[in-house]
């Protein structure tokens, strides 16, 4: 259609709808063909309970992928029309289940015995004439989007487009409200300011630049919209410490955190760095979650100044 040749693939939902209503006004037509009183929406349940006997609600739900109301509403109208029997006792007297009646059962057989294997003939002459094989196709599809849905996949790529327009600059002065505000947002939202954040953010320059140490600054249409630090340390089994790496709330889903922790690598291995270590603290899931993207492992027993840390974590630099 040139609708949908206008829209292009934004409209895919619009379109297998339209589908989906011509196949079932389709499925309607064949029912009165075979002289049968049956709604094409009953099909899934009636099938299951055809198949595998007498079911409870959720069983049936769960098998066909319908929401429980909306089984029960096909339940009851199929219990209308004499094909079903509702609230039987199973067999351990236990669970309410559904099943077939006897008009239910004898209309089964003749459905699968002969509707059923004229449709499967009509359906295999499409895909014969067909250049794709559709039945395959939706199988794909829905294996792919089971695996990834089509929300994360939009939802990655509205990500990947805006991160494109994040800059990824080196600290100066003028950015130093930017690098204590944006720290002790995230910081009194979760927890409490302590001295050894004081000391980093309020002089930066004195505490983190002048001793060998890096900072750099995340820019969203040229506003600091976040930050981290790469500290050198003086330890013997660390070069660098990442610390303070924080992100405004309004610039999240953007890829920030992790475009600058890459920039921190970057200049660790510039500077010949052997080992970064960082300090976190395990209910900021997100965080933790990109430092392992980022390469970083769990590690225990180093001394640290803040109370709120309860995680250690390094990554090991390949030069």
């Amino acid at each position: 259609m040139d609708f949908f040749n206008r829209t292009g693939k934004m409209a895919l939902g619009s379109r297998l709808r339209l589908l989906t209503g011509m196949v079932t006004d389709d499925a309607a037509k064949i029912y009165e063909l075979y002289d049968t009183d049956f709604s094409p929406k009953w099909f899934p349940v009636f099938f299951v309970l055809f198949e595998d006997g007498e079911k409870t609600i959720t069983e049936i739900a769960e098998q066909i992928g319908h929401s429980q109301p909306s089984v029960t509403k096909i339940i009851k109208e199929m219990a209308s029309a004499g094909l079903v029997q509702d609230n039987l006792k199973s067999k351990d007297k236990r669970r309410n289940v559904a099943g077939l009646t006897e008009k239910g059962k004898v209309l089964a057989e003749k459905m699968m015995s002969i509707q059923c294997a004229d449709i499967d003939v009509a359906i295999d002459g499409i895909i014969s004439e067909a250049t794709h094989n559709l039945w395959d196709a939706i199988a794909e599809w829905e294996f792919l989007l089971e695996k990834k849905s089509m929300f994360k996949r939009v939802q990655e790529q509205k990500k990947l487009r805006e991160s494109k327009d994040v800059q990824i600059v080196a600290y100066q002065s003028q950015y130093q409200s930017a690098f204590k505000s944006l720290n002790e947002e995230w910081i009194s939202t979760y927890f409490e300011m302590e001295e050894a954040d004081y000391k980093a953010l309020d002089n930066p320059e004195d505490y983190i630049l002048k001793n060998g140490g890096k900072i750099f600054v995340a820019l969203y249409n040229d506003e600091p919209l976040g930050v981290c630090a790469l500290i050198k340390m003086d330890d013997p089994n660390y070069d660098f410490e990442m610390a303070k790496m924080a992100v405004s709330p309004k610039a999240q889903g953007k890829n920030i955190g992790w475009l600058l922790g890459q920039a921190v690598i970057k200049s660790a291995k510039e500077m010949n760095a052997s080992k970064i270590y960082l300090e976190s603290n395990t209910i900021l899931k997100p965080a933790i979650n990109l430092y392992y993207k980022m390469g970083f492992e769990k590690i225990a027993g180093h001394h640290t100044p803040y109370k709120r840390c309860n995680i250690q974590m390094e990554l090991k630099l390949h030069k």
